[in-house]
């Protein structure tokens, strides 16, 4: 069921119910105030006919003739009058007598003083009369007809007035509701419209402060986030191909030349030993891209565990040393450690291992002296560690794209690399809810400055 028919029959069902009820309402009430005013007249009525018999001594005849002569004497009011021995003094037409009046009920309106009840379609009062120091009860008795019949056509007049204000607003709220999604209908047919090839395409936002507006708000940050992670995986498959081409011809070329003829064997050694390095440097492109491919997972997917920061930064120096035996590591807390979990993180042992060796060996690798200086400190909500180094320094054209996968500046020249390695260590921090930030003077240093909740 689409959701204009859901909103229609929603908006429908309670539109009537609402209409429903206080169509009851009105005809209920309506209802009792009739009946209520009606007992009011009838009173009036009875008491006014005694006065008449007792008080201004009109003839019982006369009173009879009164009622008989009534163009209406059908629905006129009739009323009895009785002592309170239930004996009869006075009758409008005992010949139709409406109420059976009993002994039982006399002594019951001596009782309560007033009783109300209805016989059929009849309205009956009984009520105890005093005149004189004496008691009398008088009933009275008639069809209310014109207030049934003005009961009877506000019951028509709310039933035809119910069912044309339902269709009048089936009609209506058709027409409201497909208005109301009109821009919905719009933003289905944009985004069906969008492919990879034309990820770029937005979709309009007419209202950003309206429900329909954050909508095509959140398509077009969707939209934003999958042409950035597309083109990134074009980027990617793009470099990646020539990042892989490169060793492997090289070490194809190098294989292939030793074949063309004999060699001694301190000259296979060193072709050996050429192949052999461009092959390292493919098993660590190979995993630089699976650990950068790890770092892609959603957090979710991703195992986390409560660790020290100062024990990963430990395991991370004796996997540098052992890369380079000229490498020099440092690590130095700026203050003591008064409790663990100042220095307690909620991570994944491998990734931030390898960002940690990332760091380290990138200030190892680009200063003269192979060495880098590690400093943790750590406050109310953070770690801070940073890791400063003393070499070539980044230009401040190539600051803004060091973070970019594959992307290698004027330092190339200087050492080795693939450019996965600060990318890789940049989407580990993000994965962690960290930040890292740098600062660089060329022909001085850099440090790289990590920030890390701590437990």
């Amino acid at each position: 069921m689409k959701i204009r028919i859901k909103l229609l029959l929603l908006f429908f069902s309670l539109f009537a119910s609402l209409l429903l009820a206080f169509a009851i309402f009105v005809y209920i009430y309506s209802a009792k105030t009739r009946k209520d005013q009606y007992y009011k007249q009838l009173k009036k009525e009875a008491v006014m006919k005694a006065n008449l018999l007792f008080d201004a001594k009109v003839p019982a005849q006369v009173l009879q003739l009164i009622y008989k002569s009534a163009p209406n004497s059908l629905f006129e009011e009739e009323v009895a009058i009785y002592d309170t021995s239930f004996n009869l003094l006075y009758h409008d037409a005992v010949q139709i007598d409406k109420v059976k009046e009993t002994k039982k009920m006399i002594d019951k309106i001596v009782q309560q003083k007033e009783i109300t009840f209805e016989q059929g379609s009849l309205q009956v009062v009984g009520l105890l009369y005093q005149h004189h120091q004496k008691n009398y009860v008088i009933t009275a008795a008639a069809n209310d007809q014109y207030g049934l019949s003005r009961l009877y056509e506000l019951k028509y007049a709310l039933i035809v007035s119910f069912i044309i204000i339902i269709s009048l607003t089936i009609v209506a709220g058709y027409y409201f509701v497909g208005s109301a999604l009109k821009p919905v209908t719009g933003i289905i047919g944009e985004v069906a419209k969008i492919t990879a090839t034309n990820l770029h395409n937005r979709v309009q936002v007419k209202n950003e402060k309206d429900e329909i507006g954050e909508l095509a708000g959140t398509f077009n940050h969707m939209l934003d986030r999958l042409a950035q992670s597309f083109d990134g995986q074009k980027s990617f498959v793009s470099n990646i191909s020539h990042e892989l081409r490169t060793p492997l011809s090289t070490i194809v070329g190098e294989l292939q030349l030793a074949l063309i003829k004999e060699r001694t064997t301190k000259e296979y050694q060193e072709i050996i030993k050429l192949a052999l390095s461009d092959a390292q440097g493919l098993v660590r492109l190979s995993n630089g891209l699976l650990d950068l491919a790890k770092a892609s997972y959603d957090q979710h997917t991703i195992s986390m565990k409560t660790l020290r920061a100062d024990e990963l930064l430990m395991d991370a120096r004796e996997a540098v040393l052992k890369i380079d035996l000229a490498y020099k590591v440092d690590i130095q807390f700026t203050r003591e450690i008064e409790k663990d979990g100042d220095v307690l993180v909620n991570g994944n042992e491998y990734l931030l291992k390898i960002a940690f060796i990332n760091l380290m060996e990138n200030a190892c690798k680009f200063s003269s002296n192979h060495q880098c200086a590690v400093e943790i400190d750590f406050g109310t909500d953070l770690i801070r560690l940073s890791f400063a180094d003393t070499g070539i320094g980044i230009p401040p054209e190539d600051i803004h794209h060091i973070f970019t996968p594959f992307y290698r500046g004027n330092n190339k020249a200087f050492t080795t690399g693939n450019g996965i390695g600060l990318s890789l260590t940049q989407k580990i921090i993000s994965m962690h809810h960290g930040t890292i930030q740098i600062r660089s003077v060329v022909h001085e240093g850099s440090i790289f400055n990590v920030e890390i909740p701590h437990v």
